[in-house]
């Protein structure tokens, strides 16, 4: 039975089952009226920047790039291209529809009759839009990468009707139409591994100098530290979900095989149709790096998927030295990773950086005067005996003058 994939749309709570929130201003997810997002070309445009964007001068790191001529395929539930924001960022004629014509019951399956460029379940166009939305008037949303390219693949739905089979397909598929950077925000259920030829696509793809992106799963809450796949694969930026503070969000799957971590709460995106929605999960902060990674690649093309990695994994902003299972080498700082880039490295070093603040040194206890202190008494010292000097020098010579005025009164006075 061929292994079966899930889109990482939604988190896992003890109470059931978080929905995306439809947003209707800059306002917290918490603060608005409806619990799921709506697909309409009336859907209200979120007029703020959201807080993703915030931590990012986007002025420093497009000054460096935009992602210019890179093309990035989602591997997904297809992009809605009727969003305005990615008209011009999804190449269509290039889109493809892997889903097969009919599911294992013989029933024709909806998706593969649609094109790439349609989203009925809206999570694939979510993801484009976090990597290479273009800039509208009236939002502060948009992509990391607003000059790279998207190539659109469906190759999941609502359904479920995605395989292992039916993904590596889809890599194939991406290597054929010159992808430089694969982004799959999709696990296989239950953290099954899949058969090897997930893997051998995989592979191909890494060979080609391919930066594949995958989201590390949404099963955290259980501290569950299973591999997913194909997040776990060898050459696999493994991406977890970071909170606001930079901390794991509680739902992010933790292991030695996450590569770093990067905003996944309240994930403000594209929807189908038009406007934004709010979501959580893994699933959006794959494409947050992804779209890094596009941006890399279009200011270092000749670079390998292996050190467009390690570059993401250097600058990445860590509070430990080395490793972490839950955060992997730190939350992905877009600017460091474009501007701190003088030279290709294959892997990152354990020792480099850190960027937490640091305890400030403890002071030395002295007793007594301190240095400065004595140098000040002996500057005082001199300065009051210069001044004794001069006054008794001036003193000095008064009396000698007084003294010899005394004496030439005396000696006229004899002299009579």
């Amino acid at each position: 039975m061929p292994s079966t994939l899930r889109t990482l749309a939604t988190l896992a709570t003890a109470a059931g089952t978080l929905s995306a929130v439809l947003l209707t201003a800059p306002a917290a997810a918490a603060d608005t009226t409806s619990d799921e997002c709506t697909f309409s070309r009336t859907n209200h445009k979120y007029v703020g920047t959201p807080w993703a964007l915030q931590r990012v001068n986007l002025d420093e790191l497009w000054s460096q790039s935009k992602g210019k001529n890179v093309k990035v395929a989602v591997i997904d539930t297809g992009v809605d291209t009727k969003n305005p924001q990615l008209t011009a960022a999804v190449d269509g004629a290039l889109g493809r529809n892997m889903l097969p014509p009919k599911d294992d019951k013989g029933k024709p399956v909806d998706g593969f009759k649609s094109k790439a460029t349609t989203d009925t379940v809206g999570h694939g166009t979510r993801v484009a839009g976090i990597i290479a939305a273009r800039p509208m008037k009236g939002t502060g949303f948009v992509g990391l990468a607003p000059e790279a390219t998207i190539i659109p693949i469906k190759q999941n739905d609502a359904d479920g009707h995605g395989t292992a089979a039916t993904l590596a397909q889809a890599i194939r598929y991406a290597i054929t139409a010159k992808a430089q950077v694969i982004n799959i925000s999709q696990d296989t259920a239950n953290a099954v591994p899949p058969a090897e030829d997930l893997h051998n696509a995989i592979n191909e793809a890494l060979a080609h100098k391919i930066v594949v992106v995958a989201s590390a799963g949404n099963d955290g809450l259980d501290a569950n530290v299973k591999p997913t796949y194909p997040a776990s694969y060898a050459g696999v930026l493994a991406v977890a979900a970071s909170d606001r503070n930079n901390e794991r969000a509680a739902f992010s799957q933790s292991g030695d095989w996450v590569g770093v971590a990067a905003p996944g709460v309240d994930m403000v995106s594209t929807v189908p149709q038009g406007g934004h929605c709010s979501d959580n999960g893994t699933s959006f902060s794959a494409p947050y790096v992804a779209g890094v990674a596009a941006l890399i690649k279009a200011k270092h093309p000749d670079w390998t998927s292996r050190e467009v990695v390690a570059q993401i994994e250097q600058t990445a902003e860590r509070t430990i030295n080395g490793h972490d299972i839950r955060v992997g080498w730190g939350v992905v700082d877009p600017v460091r990773a474009l501007t701190e880039d003088d030279h290709p490295i294959e892997s990152p070093r354990p020792d480099a950086g850190l960027t937490h603040a640091e305890a400030p040194t403890s002071g030395k206890i002295i007793l007594g005067e301190t240095p400065r202190e004595r140098t000040a008494r002996v500057a005082t010292y001199v300065v009051i005996g210069a001044a004794v000097l001069v006054a008794g020098l001036g003193g000095g010579a008064v009396a000698f003058r007084d003294a010899r005025r005394r004496r030439r009164l005396q000696g006229a006075a004899s002299g009579r």
